[in-house]
């Protein structure tokens, strides 16, 4: 039997991207895949970018963003052995980003997502990430978190 995702364990809340508490957000699923994160995201013809057939490069850069950075929580929770969600609630926030588009993401395509962590100091953590779509990469990222602790 699958663990439930990162964000139904409590990682997140309301956030646009990963919340599962936004009904208007973008709701992905991250899983443990070893020492990395995966997640399938399926995208919705209003978040095309362009044209009605390629996907929207802030939803990509929303997709990166948020499934590096549960892979940070998951990974922080993990290193402490305890529950994702439970008590003090460990957050990351972006500090910076960097995202490399290399080819358009069909939007009628599953999203692929793979995140593994680069390096952790002290509150920071590096994360990378890919988005396919079919197999193809179409974008990379570089994500800095920095910890924090959430009511």
């Amino acid at each position: 039997m699958k663990e439930p995702a990162f964000q139904d364990q409590g990682s997140v809340h309301h956030c646009h991207g990963c919340g599962p508490g936004n009904e208007k957000g973008l709701r992905i699923k991250s899983y443990w895949d070893g020492d990395e994160a995966v997640a399938t995201w399926t995208a919705e013809p209003h978040h095309c970018g362009g044209t009605p057939d390629i996907l929207n490069g802030g939803i990509i850069a929303s997709l990166i963003d948020c499934h590096g950075l549960n892979l940070a929580i998951a990974h922080a929770y993990r290193a402490e052995r305890r529950p994702i969600g439970s008590a003090p609630r460990i957050g990351y926030v972006t500090a910076n980003m960097n995202i490399s588009y290399l080819k358009p993401a069909p939007i009628a395509q599953s999203i692929e997502l793979r995140s593994r962590i680069v390096k952790i100091e002290g509150r920071k953590a590096w994360v990378s990430c890919t988005l396919s779509a079919a197999g193809q990469v179409c974008a990379t990222g570089e994500v800095l978190g920095i910890r924090v602790t959430w009511d």
